[in-house]
């Protein structure tokens, strides 16, 4: 539970004070939870090469469409501080499985074609995957603990393949059915396929000795702790924006709507090299503000490349906005262990970041949607993007020195 004066988590631990040994299939685990990565992107890339379609057959205007954009990511935000709690009663491995029986469920919805059912699938969707998100990672710290930076690349990277793959396969799908509802509702696949993977998880979910309560203190007054929030807030906001505009704003310039996709879906498939290289990058030298700096560059480059480079160079571009915005969100990922003291604050970090952060990012796509609507102006655009980077620049450089948050882990019983 959050509070402002110290926050309650739980660990499993037997009668001694020690974590029990589980029996476990570590590599049949591991697939499991690449297989959700795969399905926790999806939801939010694959409405972006359709757009215009589904625009156009909902009569949908630029603002609404923005808002169809940031509600996915506002709900990764305001749902994400219910995941320790439903993980207390029912366990992360059935909260994850039920996520994703949700998650088809809306996926479903969304494509049904109605304009309601559009917002609510898509609401459903945003709130299981915030869900999710935060479980996974307190799932690698706990079965691998000695390999908790290379399980997070991995985690991280089945993240970037999953919207990589439904960014450039959605419009050929919409091609093929000739519906955009289709091409939409297809993704409800991968998502229940994902569930024949995880259900054996189930089988270890209640092994475990008697669970032991810890309160986290003093998180919620601490800067550092804010400083890495607001760092992974607005290079989130980054990554949300170009998922849910970057192929309208190519259209816009004379690309043809599979053209975009795939060019989106380009961008987000080079992110896979910079999810394994940039944590490795971030923990070669004394901090991490040179890597979070080289990483925003890169990708404040590439924004602007999309915008205002030649039509020939788009593709260099994309790449250039791949490899920078795979690096700032991997690497804020590591923040949340490198600033931590113990896996307890680091698994408050992690909900307060996601929590807190995703509901700043979805300011992102929310304000290229009235952007694109009103100024109508690509200048516009590459100022808004520009400024954004400035200021993920600079909690970054203070989230990247040395050091770790001020918060306290007291044992409750």
């Amino acid at each position: 539970m959050t509070q402002t004066s110290g926050m309650l988590i739980d660990a499993e631990v037997d009668d001694a004070g020690v974590k029990p040994p589980r029996r476990f299939n570590p590599l049949w685990l591991l697939v499991g939870m690449f297989m959700v990565g795969l399905n926790l992107r999806p939801a939010l890339s694959s409405v972006a090469p359709v757009l215009g379609s589904v625009r156009e057959g909902l009569s949908l205007s630029s603002a609404a469409a923005g808002v169809l954009t940031t509600l996915p990511v506002l709900c990764l935000g305001l749902f994400a501080p219910l995941a320790p709690r439903l993980a207390r009663r029912w366990g992360a491995e059935r909260v994850i499985l039920g996520a994703l029986l949700v998650l088809a469920a809306a996926l479903l919805l969304r494509a049904s074609g109605q304009y309601a059912a559009l917002y609510v699938g898509t609401v459903l969707a945003g709130a299981v995957i915030g869900i999710a998100g935060v479980l996974l990672p307190g799932i690698v710290k706990r079965d691998f603990p000695q390999q908790a930076g290379t399980m997070t690349g991995l985690y991280t990277m089945a993240l970037c393949l999953g919207a990589a793959v439904a960014a450039g396969v959605t419009e050929p799908l919409r091609l093929a059915s000739g519906h955009w509802q289709a091409a939409l509702a297809f993704w409800a696949l991968p998502a229940l396929i994902a569930v024949l993977f995880w259900a054996p998880q189930l089988r270890r979910a209640d092994r475990g000795g008697h669970r032991q309560v810890f309160r986290v203190s003093s998180l919620w007054r601490d800067r550092l702790a804010w400083q890495v929030t607001g760092y992974m807030g607005l290079q989130s906001s980054l990554a949300y924006a170009v998922f849910g505009w970057l192929p309208t704003l190519l259209i816009d310039r004379g690309l043809t709507p599979l053209q975009a996709g795939w060019m989106m879906s380009l961008s987000v498939l080079v992110q896979l090299v910079t999810a394994l290289a940039g944590p490795w990058l971030a923990t070669r030298g004394r901090d991490q503000r040179a890597a979070i700096a080289w990483m925003l560059v890169l990708t404040l480059a590439g924004l602007l490349g999309c915008l205002y480079a030649p039509l020939s160079q788009l593709w260099l571009w994309a790449v250039v906005l791949g490899l920078g915005q795979g690096g700032t969100f991997s690497v804020a990922l590591t923040l949340l262990v490198l600033r931590s003291r113990d896996p307890h604050v680091a698994a408050q970090l992690s909900g307060m970041a996601q929590g807190v952060g995703y509901a700043l990012a979805s300011l992102g796509p929310l304000l290229v949607g009235v952007l694109h609507d009103v100024a109508r102006h690509p200048a516009t655009l590459g100022v808004f993007f520009t400024l954004v980077v400035l200021a993920a620049l600079a909690c970054g450089r203070a989230a990247g020195r040395e050091g770790h948050v001020a918060a306290r882990t007291e044992p409750l019983d």
